[in-house]
């Protein structure tokens, strides 16, 4: 596990994560490209983190299962947060330093557009495994 600082352009929401996973997953659901206009490039940082600058981060219940945070002054996509677990996934570029990450898997796979792809052999889940597995869990 890698620990790292992240914080906001602004700088107004600091965020520590002890436990970032190194192997990082990438969505291509429609959700995640309209929130950053591509990807969602993430490292999963489980629940032992912690926010400065809480009183800044704005969320927004962007399905049943998860919440999206961000900074209401300057914007920057904070994390994507589970409900039922509390884990955080984060995005890579908000992290000052991560080395050793590996992208590990590609959710919602079958809704990649058709005008990027990327070399790296990952394993890969579809719309329909992806909501199947969510449904166990709601």
């Amino acid at each position: 596990m890698l620990s790292s600082t992240a914080s906001c352009l602004c700088k107004a929401v600091t965020i520590t994560a002890r436990e970032i996973n190194p192997k990082f997953t990438v969505c291509h659901c429609d959700s995640c490209r309209g929130w950053g206009g591509g990807p969602f490039f993430a490292v999963q940082c489980g629940q032992n983190v912690s926010i400065d600058g809480e009183d800044k981060v704005k969320m927004y219940a962007s399905s049943p299962w998860a919440s999206r945070g961000f900074c209401s002054e300057c914007g920057t996509h904070l994390f994507f947060k589970f409900k039922q677990s509390g884990d955080y996934n984060m995005p890579i570029g908000i992290f000052e330093k991560l080395d050793g990450l590996v992208m590990d898997m590609q959710y919602f796979s079958d809704q990649r557009p058709d005008y990027y792809c990327f070399s790296n052999q990952t394993k890969e889940l579809s719309r329909a495994e992806i909501m199947s597995y969510f449904a166990k869990k709601l």
